[in-house]
């Protein structure tokens, strides 16, 4: 199965050249390391940073650019500074190509949940109501199951939902997914994985269309 690192790779591999970029919290935004070579795109970041580069090596970071989840992050030559205010412009407007976010369930009918964690204070979800209501190619990154074993791919989300019906594709652990009308088709499996072992972690329905190709990350 794959890593943090790994759900980062293969959803670097649906970027396109010219693409703006908007990267959620969390895995998300391991995907600035990893843009295929060839291709230019543009992340963005709700705190007002259009042109962020892959994180910066020890003893390198600035405390002043910083991405919207408070890590110190690098930048490209031509990036810019702005406000909240055009930044979410930019997300409202539509602006932006692709939104890559983290979440901790989705419902097989596409709807995402990501900003309540039971239990725990949270300071407010964020950007994430803007990025899901007026983005049209929004790829959830997370962990197949919970910490518990529990799918967090399901029928119907149990949290406070974040968005309804606006997830396309999730990159998991174990797979690479398309959210259709029917419920979640299994494009991939990660590494190593069966299909068997897929279908045992996925609670909402999972469509299992001929022989399912193990991704390739390289």
């Amino acid at each position: 199965m794959l890593d943090k690192n790994g759900i980062a790779k293969r959803i670097a591999k649906e970027l396109q050249d010219g693409y703006f970029v908007n990267l959620g919290i969390g895995i998300p935004t391991l995907v600035a390391n990893y843009i295929p070579q060839g291709i230019e795109v543009e992340f963005q970041s709700e705190n007002g940073v259009l042109g962020m580069g892959p994180f910066p090596y020890e003893g390198e970071e600035d405390a002043d650019i910083i991405n919207a989840g408070k890590q110190t992050i690098t930048t490209m030559p031509g990036a810019s500074f702005f406000d909240s205010a055009l930044s979410f412009g930019m997300i409202r407007g539509q602006h932006v190509d692709l939104t890559i976010l983290g979440a901790m369930e989705v419902s097989e009918e596409g709807d995402i949940a990501n900003w309540k964690i039971p239990g725990k204070m949270v300071k407010g979800m964020g950007g994430a109501m803007d990025l899901v209501a007026s983005a049209e190619n929004i790829i959830v990154a997370m962990m197949h199951t919970n910490k518990a074993g529990a799918s967090k791919l399901l029928k119907k989300c149990s949290l406070p939902l974040t968005g309804v019906g606006c997830v396309k594709k999730i990159v998991t652990n174990l797979a690479f997914l398309e959210v259709t009308d029917k419920g979640f088709k299994l494009l991939e499996r990660a590494p190593g994985v069966s299909v068997e072992e897929i279908k045992n972690a996925t609670e909402g329905n999972l469509i299992i269309e001929g022989d399912i190709p193990e991704m390739i990350l390289g």
